[in-house]
């Protein structure tokens, strides 16, 4: 049987949930008005300074909040007509749960990238004060001076940017090589065989991950010290694997458990052997696991300094994390703050493009069918 219209008009819920979503058109439609006025004084109303620290902003502010008040008001025009006309209370409910979402979703955005703009608007500006205490987007005089600095000469030490940058992307990629290679060969054997201390194995490594990576400098540091490699890239690179090689093994153990031993025992009836099996059916199914395991451990030594401040002494094996390192005074004022920001922001690049080089090749990945044909 049909409700009626009536019948549905009646039920309190509804009625509560129409109110609601029509109070809030009207909130809104208000604050936009608002919006609009606040922008439109701002640009109309002149400044009595010419510092170009406050007016730059301001104006750029005024027209952003223009245009976002224009938006709104447009938008909220269209649903009250729609409400009063059409009594569309369905688009209103629509609306209001969008907006919601949007608000959210926005907070998430300016919360994330607040330290970002920080950090790129301070590379850029050429002052020289003591400490960041305040956010000019746009500085005065803004100039990459900070970051000609830092690509020409980025220590008293002397050692070039190009070749700092090639030993942190030889030490991190090093580590990740051997995350990716050892932990997926000891994953698959803890997963696929049984072998005396294999749950006792597992547990190790939990014990291994709750040790802060602090907690190992002292016997790495002995135990590649004998092996003579305390001061070479290799061994910081093997001090770092050691650092991510619970997470991996734990990581690829539990992408190779949800994979079905089927298809290797049907790989084996074809004449493949167990590595044979592993190397052509396991490791094209677990290219996503390797391609998380591959960016942790990348990650894990890209931006880390403790080691390499403690295990290297010769400054043509430096890392571009300790050149940071030392940029850091005994005080605040002490900090060349323009080129800190600068050498932070060249240093993150290599990072976004690793990731979005896997991202690529994990959704291949997984996209990819373990049977075919």
């Amino acid at each position: 049987m049909v409700e009626s219209r009536a019948n549905r008009s009646s039920d309190p819920r509804l009625a509560a949930g129409d109110v609601i979503a029509v109070t809030w058109a009207f909130l809104v439609f208000g604050a936009s008005l608002a919006l609009l006025g606040l922008a439109i004084y701002l640009l109309a109303v002149p400044t009595v300074t010419t510092d170009p620290t406050v007016t730059v902003p301001r104006r750029v502010g005024a027209i952003l909040a223009l245009v976002a008040g224009a938006v709104i008001v447009t938008r909220y025009v269209r649903l009250l007509t729609a409400i009063f006309r059409h009594r569309d209370l369905k688009r209103a409910h629509h609306t209001m749960r969008v907006d919601l979402i949007q608000v959210f979703l926005l907070g998430v955005l300016v919360t994330v990238f607040f330290p970002l703009v920080w950090i790129l608007s301070m590379s850029l500006d050429p002052r020289d004060f003591s400490r960041p205490t305040g956010l000019t987007i746009i500085p005065p005089g803004a100039t990459l001076s900070a970051y000609i600095n830092v690509l020409t000469q980025p220590s008293p030490n002397p050692v070039s940017f190009p070749q700092l940058l090639g030993n942190s992307l030889l030490v991190a990629g090093g580590t990740a090589v051997l995350a990716v290679i050892i932990g997926t060969t000891a994953a698959y054997a803890f997963s696929r065989m049984v072998f005396p201390g294999r749950r006792l194995g597992m547990l190790g490594f939990v014990l291994v991950l709750m040790i802060p990576p602090g907690g190992t400098l002292a016997p790495l540091f002995v135990l590649l010290n004998a092996l003579r490699l305390r001061t070479t890239l290799l061994g910081l690179a093997i001090a770092y694997a050691s650092s991510a090689l619970p997470f991996a093994i734990w990581n690829m153990k539990g992408f190779i458990d949800a994979l079905p031993y089927d298809l290797e025992e049907a790989a084996q009836i074809d004449g493949c052997t167990r590595t044979q099996g592993f190397l052509r059916v396991v490791l094209p199914l677990a290219t996503p696991g390797m391609a998380v395991t591959a960016l942790m451990g990348f990650l894990t030594a890209w931006s880390e300094f403790i080691m390499a401040w403690t295990f290297l002494t010769e400054p043509s094996r430096f890392t571009l994390p300790m050149v940071l390192r030392g940029m850091i005074g005994q005080y605040a004022a002490g900090t060349p703050w323009s080129e800190f920001a600068a050498i932070s922001v060249l240093m993150s690049i290599p990072a976004v493009i690793l990731f979005f080089v896997l991202q690529r090749y994990l959704v291949a990945g997984l996209a990819a069918g373990g049977v075919k044909g």
